[in-house]
């Protein structure tokens, strides 16, 4: 992994980074900036942590990519978690949608999003955790078979 380690950080923190992104643009874009700090500030240890799990997924699925090509199933669990980070990070907004609501006939998920905010964050925060230690068994059981492969030749 040594002279993959820079691919593989460079991946988790640009994914990292893509994740909030996302959050700050989303939140700017329906409610402005000042809102975007405000829920920022009150929600940062949430939405920093699922960032960081994000990014750490995205560092182990590059590793392990790097190890085993054509590794496919772990792409699901990757797509599957950073979809629940990203829906619990834009949650703390939806709120603000409430005037639109009713054209679009999402009032009652709005108001679902706005009850259930911190569950939603912990319900992301969960999922991170499973892809994590989901692709991290993959790279243990990637790395145990690469060293037979160079024991053998």
């Amino acid at each position: 992994m040594n002279a993959n380690i820079g691919k593989v950080m460079l991946a988790g923190i640009g994914a990292a980074l893509v994740l909030l992104g996302l959050y700050f643009g989303v939140l700017t874009l329906v409610s402005g900036w000042d809102f975007t700090l405000e829920q920022f500030l009150t929600y940062r240890y949430f939405v920093l942590a699922l960032a960081a799990g994000f990014g750490i997924q995205v560092g182990l699925f590059v590793h392990l990519k790097a190890l085993v090509q054509g590794a496919r199933n772990q792409g699901v669990v990757l797509a599957t978690s950073g979809t629940a980070s990203t829906a619990a990070m834009v949650s703390c907004c939806t709120h603000y949608l409430a005037n639109i609501a009713p054209i679009i006939g999402a009032a009652g998920l709005v108001t679902f999003a706005t009850q259930y905010q911190i569950e939603l964050f912990w319900v992301g925060l969960a999922f991170n955790a499973a892809g994590i230690i989901y692709i991290t068994t993959k790279v243990i059981q990637a790395t145990k078979e690469h060293a037979k492969c160079l024991v053998v030749s």
